[in-house]
């Protein structure tokens, strides 16, 4: 890799993810001062959408942590930030409608989400597994294979970045469906949740691509490596 095409690479990573980040806290700042005309908070969003779809059984609960927003398919528990669990917000709708969309998900049987799900305990073990294996193939390049196994390794959590995306994708999809036809925001509000998820959606965008350029980046490597043997 030149000098040029390194200098790029790297920018990708590190500005690309920095700039998700960025949009996303600055655009949910700006919503979440925003209160809707329906005048819900978070936790009646959710307990609203919950129950039209008859998932009575989803609990709701309160985490800590800014942002902190999610749903365990275990558990069947919607978790809303304390901001967004109690606050009246634009943005606070936006982000319980998109967990509910989750629990939604679960119950009609999501394949994208199930299979999302079977991936988390091998790509929590594959993360932490794949950069011994790689370094050790790069710095003993006698035993180049082990690099090999580290990058099989990281190919499993670049298949959970990538199967994120529908998922995240198609909560949001169902969370717009929601919060309209059932009036929790209006017309004028819908554009405003939509920015809240779209900036949302682009860290999930940003790191997948980021774990797909560096698998990418380490294969040319392990191809340059066995090459020269």
């Amino acid at each position: 890799m030149g000098l040029g095409n390194y200098l790029i690479y790297l920018a990708i990573i590190i500005i690309v993810p920095i700039w998700a980040q960025m949009k996303v806290k600055s655009t949910y700042k700006k919503y979440s001062k925003i209160r809707t005309t329906a005048g819900m908070s978070g936790a009646e969003v959710a307990r609203r959408i919950l129950d039209a779809n008859g998932l009575h059984n989803v609990t709701i609960h309160e985490s800590r942590g800014l942002l902190s927003d999610h749903y365990n398919p275990i558990t069947k528990t919607v978790h809303l930030s304390s901001a967004n669990y109690h606050n009246h917000s634009v943005a606070g709708a936006a982000v319980a409608a998109h967990e509910v969309g989750h629990a939604i998900q679960d119950a009609e049987g999501y394949a994208a989400l199930r299979f999302r799900h079977s991936l988390v305990p091998v790509a929590n073990i594959s993360s932490n597994a794949a950069w011994i294996f790689i370094l050790a193939g790069m710095f003993f390049t006698a035993f180049s294979q082990l690099m090999l196994i580290g990058i099989i390794l990281m190919a499993a959590g670049v298949l959970f970045q990538i199967v994120t995306l529908p998922v995240e994708f198609n909560a949001s999809t169902r969370a717009m469906d929601q919060v309209v036809s059932l009036g929790i925001i209006n017309n004028s509000e819908e554009r405003d949740a939509r920015k809240v998820l779209n900036a949302a959606a682009m860290t999930y965008v940003a790191a997948a691509a980021v774990a797909v350029l560096e698998l990418v980046r380490l294969i040319l490597i392990y191809t340059n490596i066995t090459s020269d043997d």
